[in-house]
């Protein structure tokens, strides 16, 4: 695969025209992207959110199931036992941090918000265990409030890609936002995380099968062989997004087809 040199003094102009031309890209290669943790409302959202740190979103996916049907209101949460809480959570770790967060999330929305999630980001950030990452993944998922969440996926691929020299997560948002129409914050974010999970892995990206090697200025951080590259592929449209990227899609293992995205 041809790729271009890497960008040097870039222009602003030119920098958000590369920003669209790699969101073009993601689109096409992600047309499954969506929020990876099962809910039904903006609470178990809110609450799957915060379970999510530091553990998979399939490990937060196995035990919101029983959660959920166990907590249904905040007023749930709020007066929950809390070693009845602490066992079914215990398998996404810091277990009683997050029934802490839990049960003061509770508290706080009955006595603040008649027991609803708010849809303002001010309100939202105000709240136990919500900070403005988890803020903007229910802004955008349960309310349809565009917002971009920098997690550590997110933060790594607009570096690599040299969109932001910017360090700090909030930053970030502001800076990346401001190279996309507000309406596509959601959406962007999503396949930027679907990107950095299956393809722009931390370690070892996958460059030699990724679709969007002509538009980065890091290409060749990880392998540039082909062969070398689809091995690092994962998720279940892993020899589709190799196929995308030229690369012959059965040089994707199958155990990759079925790994679960980190």
């Amino acid at each position: 695969m041809t790729t271009s040199s890497p960008v040097r003094a870039e222009t602003d102009l030119g920098r958000t025209r590369r920003a669209r031309r790699l969101g073009r890209a993601l689109t096409e290669a992600h047309p499954d992207a969506h929020c990876e943790l099962d809910h039904s409302n903006a609470l178990e959202l809110a609450v799957a959110t915060i379970l999510s740190a530091q553990c998979t979103d399939k490990k937060v996916n196995e035990v919101t199931p029983k959660l959920f049907a166990r907590y249904r209101s905040a007023a749930d949460y709020a007066g929950a036992d809390r070693a009845e809480l602490e066992e079914l959570i215990r398998p996404t770790g810091f277990y009683r941090n997050k029934t802490d967060s839990l049960i003061k999330l509770g508290q706080a929305l009955v006595e603040r918000y008649d027991g609803r999630v708010p849809g303002r980001l001010a309100d939202l950030v105000t709240l136990p265990g919500i900070g403005r990452k988890t803020a903007n993944v229910i802004l955008g998922n349960a309310f349809d409030v565009p917002g971009i969440t920098v997690d550590t996926h997110f933060q790594r691929l607009v570096q690599r890609w040299r969109l932001t020299a910017q360090t700090d997560p909030v930053q970030i948002e502001h800076e990346i936002g401001a190279l996309f129409p507000k309406r596509e914050w959601t959406m962007l974010s999503h396949r930027i995380i679907f990107h950095g999970r299956r393809v722009c892995h931390a370690r070892k990206p996958a460059c030699g099968a990724c679709t969007l090697a002509k538009l980065c200025p890091s290409y060749g951080t990880g392998p540039v062989e082909p062969a070398a590259a689809a091995k690092l592929l994962k998720g279940p449209r892993a020899r589709d997004l190799a196929a995308a990227a030229g690369v012959d899609p059965e040089l994707v293992p199958q155990q990759a087809v079925v790994a679960e995205a980190p």
